[in-house]
């Protein structure tokens, strides 16, 4: 399932959200990598202090019953069993003094621990 948003500063909740600065960083980072043949896949593991956590990487696979969105031409894809975790989520970059990197908002995390990776 391949889905175009046409307006991605809007948050939808019946998929993951890449907004328009995470979509460039991505950008970014693939062309540093000289691919444009990878995916950002989004994934939720057990794991954490939490009980589960993130994970974000690039894929070259493409796995039965995955999800993907074209966002702005940055492919992401995320799992069957993790889509009920992620959807609504709004993944960003953030580059600031204090913090750099992705982050994920997600409306469907109960609590999270303090080191940001984990959530339940």
């Amino acid at each position: 399932m391949t889905e175009q948003v046409d307006t991605p500063t809007e948050r939808r909740t019946d998929q993951i959200n890449l907004s328009p600065v995470a979509a460039s960083k991505v950008k970014s980072l693939l062309e540093q990598e000289g691919r444009d043949d990878l995916a950002l896949r989004i994934s939720v593991q057990p794991g954490g202090c939490s009980g589960l956590r993130y994970q974000l990487f690039f894929d070259e696979r493409t796995l039965d019953g995955d999800v993907t969105t074209d966002f702005d031409g940055v492919t992401v894809v995320v799992d069957r069993m993790s889509v009920p975790y992620l959807n609504g989520a709004m993944i960003d970059f953030v580059d600031s003094i204090e913090k750099q990197g992705f982050t994920i908002d997600n409306p469907n995390a109960t609590g999270s621990c303090a080191c940001g990776d984990s959530f339940h």
